[in-house]
């Protein structure tokens, strides 16, 4: 994250500060009752929303990391509206579910102080989205921002701060480290009761090598299978139309946008039309080699130099130019056996860059070359598939090592929460043991509170022993 190896004991006593901030401002607001925290979540999110405080946010997190599409970043803002409205959905004070019939009550309690480590591409929309929900649950946070990004993280994180204070709520509900490191960030980590990790896989396994318990998030490389029911002009066109939206938001910064298509042989030729169609550009083979070189060392590592930039950019720093009105570069990834952490294509792009895989014969080809991508990255992520046939929708699901798979939606738009899907919405995504993640599901409001269970006693449940055991029952099992 930064170049300290050692943190300063002036650092070290600014963060035991800010901690104990933290450990005030959370005495105050595990006292607030749901309508309290309600407001408050309401009129941060209003602030955040306002596409007057929102849009020079985005302009000044480009200019800042230099990453990323000022304009389709502005989009982001829409999830700040889907989590406000996941919160006031649920209660996160006091009771928040009785069982009647098992005899339970379930109480809302806050986890406490919340490290977040805040990704450079994504360095508004984290903060933004977890304070939420950790007002909702009556946390506080304390993050640590990107170094690359960390004026515009600590400038957002400012204005949630006058919302409070004008709310009449402790301002250290939120707070940010101005400069940081790896070694406070690790620091931090100790010092907190829970890390929310939103990164690279090393800032992930950092955050669960400190001791205290912590979310993370798992590396990406979005796969989406389009077989042969995408067979009419209109259904090719709605692939090619979400494909493009997932691929080009915020010039493919985020890891859920679409890297990777494996297309039934029947209709490819038609889905690199529409995909054309769309503002896609076929890359020549030549070309091809010189954008891999420019995106990966020899040795596969990304290079950051290309990481979210315009498709011009990209086919510029490669050495060759593309029509301005281009949306997003693809290269010819082949078929089954041009699939393997030797052949980058197949790994994760980060940019405004997608691959074309054919597969063919039997929809077992097609899971057959999505398992073998997953193998090069991003098992535990997101994938998606455009079918017309609930078989195939199935066995993707029985087959895919992945959290959350799309169906006929854009990857970015739709795997962290969209009006009209029903993921949870959410800004960090947890990949299960897959992506070394404890969850596979997405991070949201009941992973921000500790729960107390009442229980009552009921009338005995138990079947027969006959029922529990079936077949191998037998008489004189109680007996020694």
């Amino acid at each position: 994250m930064s170049e300290h190896k050692v943190a300063t004991p002036e650092e070290l006593a600014l963060l035991d500060e800010m901690v104990a901030k933290a450990r005030k401002a959370a005495a105050v607001i595990a006292t607030y009752d749901q309508a309290r925290v309600d407001h408050l979540c309401q009129a941060v999110a209003a602030k955040l929303y306002d596409l007057k405080v929102w849009g020079p946010l985005c302009d000044e997190a480009v200019d800042e990391t230099g990453l990323g599409d000022k304009v389709t970043k502005r989009n982001k803002r829409n999830k700040v509206k889907l989590i406000l409205r996941e919160c006031l959905r649920h209660k996160s004070v006091g009771v928040i579910e009785t069982i009647p019939e098992k005899g339970i009550t379930k109480y809302a309690k806050p986890v406490g102080v919340i490290a977040s480590l805040v990704p450079t591409t994504n360095p508004c929309l984290t903060p933004a989205g977890q304070v939420l929900y950790a007002i909702k649950a009556r946390d506080v946070m304390i993050c640590s921002p990107h170094p690359r990004a960390k004026v515009v993280t600590n400038k957002c994180i400012d204005i949630i701060r006058d919302v409070l204070v004008r709310e009449g709520a402790p301002a250290d509900i939120i707070q940010g480290i101005k400069n940081p490191t790896i070694t406070l960030s690790q620091e931090l980590m100790k010092r907190c009761d829970l890390t929310i990790a939103t990164g690279g896989r090393p800032m992930v396994k950092a955050a669960y090598s400190t001791g205290v318990p912590a979310y993370g998030s798992g590396a990406g490389n979005a796969t989406v299978i389009i077989d042969n029911t995408a067979d009419t002009p209109e259904r090719q066109a709605e692939a090619a139309r979400n494909t493009r939206i997932s691929k080009t938001s915020d010039f493919g910064s985020g890891c859920s946008c679409d890297g990777n298509l494996v297309i039934h042989e029947s209709i490819y030729d038609a889905m690199v039309k529409a995909l054309i169609a769309e503002g896609g550009y076929l890359a020549t083979p030549e070309e091809a080699e010189k954008i891999k070189k420019v995106m990966w060392d020899e040795t596969g590592h990304r290079l950051p130099g290309t990481v979210a930039i315009a498709p011009q950019k990209l086919a510029e720093a490669a050495g060759f130019s593309i029509p301005a009105d281009r949306k997003f570069i693809m290269v010819t990834g082949g078929g089954k056996d041009q699939i393997g952490k030797q052949y980058f294509f197949s790994s994760e792009k980060l940019t405004t860059l997608l691959a074309l895989f054919k597969y063919e014969g039997e929809f077992e080809n097609a899971l057959d070359m999505m398992r073998a991508i997953f193998e090069v990255g991003g098992k535990g992520h997101s994938c998606g598939i455009y079918s017309w046939d609930d078989s195939h929708i199935d066995r993707l699901g029985m087959a895919a090592p992945v959290s959350r798979i799309m169906v006929r939606q854009p990857n970015n738009k739709g795997n962290a929460g969209a009006p009209n899907n029903g993921m949870p919405p959410t800004s960090s995504m947890g990949c299960g043991t897959w992506g070394g993640n404890i969850v596979s599901e997405n991070i949201t409001l009941k992973h921000y509170m500790n729960t107390t269970w009442v229980s009552r006693t009921i009338l005995t449940d138990m079947p027969p022993l006959q029922d529990l055991f079936g077949e191998f029952y037998h008489d004189g099992m109680d007996e020694e």
